[in-house]
């Protein structure tokens, strides 16, 4: 990791931590979650975009472009790989506690698992920059720095047949659009499912989700007095396996210049 490039002293991530907190403060919340809203099948007084419009025309937001991370908490976690045994923050059952204690990085590098700490439920905490571009008409792609890895966002249903499990998992996009009682679209957010997961950690010293981890994500975008595009993703990892209750994060992303070369992506590392 670049951390020297990244690298925020703890006096100015506080301070950012309470100027985002203050740019966002008109983004909507989502609790677990998305009530008084429509999901991607529609229903409610929020629906969803309907018909046969596609997911790319229907957008109530953009998320296109870069954008880099701004890391406004759980900084010690993020910025450097924690030690072994450091948990703080993350509701682990016990059987999650006796793994991440026999975390070995080593054993990872070995075994090709480097990418643990770069699987869907993890990778949006890491630092770096993101592209977000459009795939095709129904989905949503967005390249991480971090790992070098690539998540696909779809809007086109659920898969034929049971995929084969991976980092990023399968993923399943619905916008959800707030409207006025005229039926004016206001607001809107992206919301995705993921499931389809290889096990991995979300967080480097081995803190672990198993297969059968449901991931919800939320993205909104806020426009700030002062011109800045920020992008918030809300995540919700359930994992009965691991944890004692969901684990819940909001990870918050500057976007970038339209003309910002910066962009070198980075091999997995499991240290």
């Amino acid at each position: 990791m670049r951390a020297a490039s990244r690298l925020v002293s703890t006096p100015l991530a506080l301070f950012l931590s309470a100027l985002v907190a203050a740019a966002l403060v008109l983004v909507p919340p989502h609790p677990a979650q998305a009530q008084g809203k429509g999901g991607g099948k529609g229903g409610g007084k929020g629906g969803a975009a309907k018909g046969k419009q596609a997911a790319r025309t229907a957008a109530p937001i953009d998320l296109t472009g870069s954008w880099i991370s701004v890391v406004t908490e759980d900084w010690m976690f993020r910025m450097v790989t924690p030690p072994k045994g450091q948990f703080l923050g993350v509701p682990m059952s016990q059987a999650a506690r006796a793994t991440a204690n026999a975390w070995d990085p080593a054993a990872d590098e070995a075994s090709g698992n480097a990418c643990k700490a770069y699987g869907a439920a993890g990778i949006m905490r890491v630092p770096g920059r993101l592209r977000v571009s459009w795939d095709n008409d129904t989905t949503l792609k967005i390249e991480t720095e971090a790992g070098t890895q690539t998540r696909l966002f779809r809007f086109d249903g659920p898969p034929a047949a049971i995929v084969d499990p991976s980092w990023q998992g399968y993923s399943q996009a619905d916008w959800e659009v707030a409207v006025t009682g005229r039926g004016a679209a206001r607001a809107g957010s992206l919301k995705v499912s993921t499931t389809g997961l290889r096990p991995g950690y979300l967080r480097k010293n081995g803190v672990p989700y198993s297969a059968n981890t449901q991931l919800t994500e939320y993205y909104d975008v806020h426009t700030a007095d002062n011109g800045d595009v920020w992008m918030v993703v809300t995540t919700q990892v359930h994992d009965p396996a691991n944890l004692s209750t969901d684990f819940i994060t909001s990870s918050h992303f500057k976007k970038l210049p339209a003309n910002d070369a910066a962009w070198r992506p980075e091999p997995c590392s499991a240290r």
